[in-house]
């Protein structure tokens, strides 16, 4: 059953003959029910939409979704079921997922346990049988909205509660989740490489490079991509000092991936950052990675109007001229007029035109906003890994001559 429609228009005798468990309400009133799964309970959160067809696991672990309800556009969720390997972070940040249809049963061999025995740990409310479609369009027409998702056994919603409630949270923008999801001490990362068919995951023995990675909510696999690049990677909290990451002698620094909004994570990330760029050391960074660098070169960022999620986003190198078909999660970006002299842009996306990457004139630093380590999809832009690890290699080698 799908019913959506006004609040002011609808009576609460009638609202009693068709609650079923479950109820989306958006901020204008806006409202959908279907049938609630996973976790019971209420959750808000800025309304989403991915397009991504594989890798659902993936994308409700990463912590870029954190204060989110993600909509599945693709219909069948659930078949490959979930495992204890595919999770991008230890904590699942994300509020609430919505699916057009019911959980399909899984049919993997990798699979432990069914997605809604594995949502119902992870206190995740869920919602499907709604028009999938319809919702995306909306999101789509007026932007991502803030809604409240309520699974309820008892059918009993208070629907102008639930309305109350998602007008009174204060939605992403000036939100700051980065310091929310960061880790809370220094640690560092098991070594283990991004998963392989034959041996699952295999361990890093040769640790050539070292990298201090400064969490602002980083995915597992990027940690992976490092691994195979024969990198020791120390994970370190989003208000590190610049000299706390300095002492630990660093051969490069990555910025990472992260939600909210980029602008109010600056307020302690930007000096931060203004000072490692003085440092001299290659820096990388990766979607909010991407944005706070972009702010400390004297950028300006802005929310999107209903942002960039999923895995096959067209982004072009204007470098290389080839398009590389991506992995995206956002909703801010990068003002393309607001970019200093000294930067340039190096990727731009061919939906919209929006700065999808920007590289330092005179130094070896640069970012994208897209997600080069996929987890799920394309990984044509994991050669950014190896950009970042030669130039790296290129700074030891000027080093170490100097000192010669």
């Amino acid at each position: 059953m799908v019913v959506k429609t006004n609040l002011d228009h609808v009576s609460q005798d009638s609202l009693k003959e068709i609650n079923p468990t479950g109820v989306l309400v958006l901020e204008d009133g806006t409202f959908f029910y279907g049938y609630g799964f996973g976790y019971e309970g209420i959750a808000t959160g800025e309304v989403c939409f991915n397009t991504s067809m594989t890798g659902y696991q993936e994308i409700i672990t990463d912590p870029s979704y954190a204060d989110q309800i993600i909509n599945f556009t693709f219909p069948h969720i659930g078949n490959v079921g979930t495992n204890e390997e595919d999770n991008e972070s230890n904590k699942v940040w994300t509020k609430g997922v919505i699916f057009n249809t019911d959980i399909t049963s899984p049919s993997n061999y990798r699979s432990i346990k069914n997605l809604d025995v594995w949502l119902k740990k992870n206190k995740i409310v869920g919602i499907a049988g709604i028009d999938t479609r319809k919702l995306t369009n909306y999101i789509r027409d007026y932007g991502a909205p803030k809604g409240t998702l309520e699974f309820t056994s008892s059918k009993k919603h208070d629907v102008k509660k639930l309305k109350k409630i998602t007008k009174g949270w204060s939605g992403l923008l000036d939100l700051d989740l980065a310091s929310k999801v960061s880790c809370s001490k220094p640690y560092k990362w098991n070594s283990l490489k991004t998963w392989n068919k034959k041996n699952g995951y295999l361990k890093n023995k040769k640790k050539k490079y070292k990298i201090v990675a400064i969490d602002y909510g980083i995915k597992k696999n990027i940690l992976r991509c490092f691994s195979d690049l024969h990198c020791e990677v120390i994970i370190v909290p989003a208000e590190t000092s610049s000299q706390k990451i300095l002492n630990k002698k660093p051969d490069g620094i990555f910025l990472s991936n992260g939600p909210g909004d980029p602008a109010a994570t600056g307020k302690y990330a930007i000096p931060i950052i203004k000072q490692l760029i003085k440092s001299k050391l290659p820096i990388f960074g990766i979607c909010l990675g991407h944005q706070i660098l972009s702010l400390a070169l004297g950028a300006k960022t802005s929310k999107m109007h209903l942002g960039h999620r999923g895995a096959n986003h067209p982004v072009k190198n204007l470098k290389t001229k080839k398009v590389e078909i991506t992995s995206q999660n956002h909703g801010f970006k990068v003002e393309k007029n607001s970019i200093p002299n000294n930067v340039n842009i190096t990727h731009i996306s061919l939906f919209d035109k929006s700065v999808e990457g920007i590289e330092l004139k005179n130094k070896p630093i640069f970012s994208v906003q897209y997600h080069p380590e996929a987890s799920p999809g394309p990984q044509d832009s994991k050669y950014l890994f190896n950009k970042f690890i030669n130039y790296i290699s290129k700074e030891k080698k000027y080093a170490k001559k100097k000192r010669s």
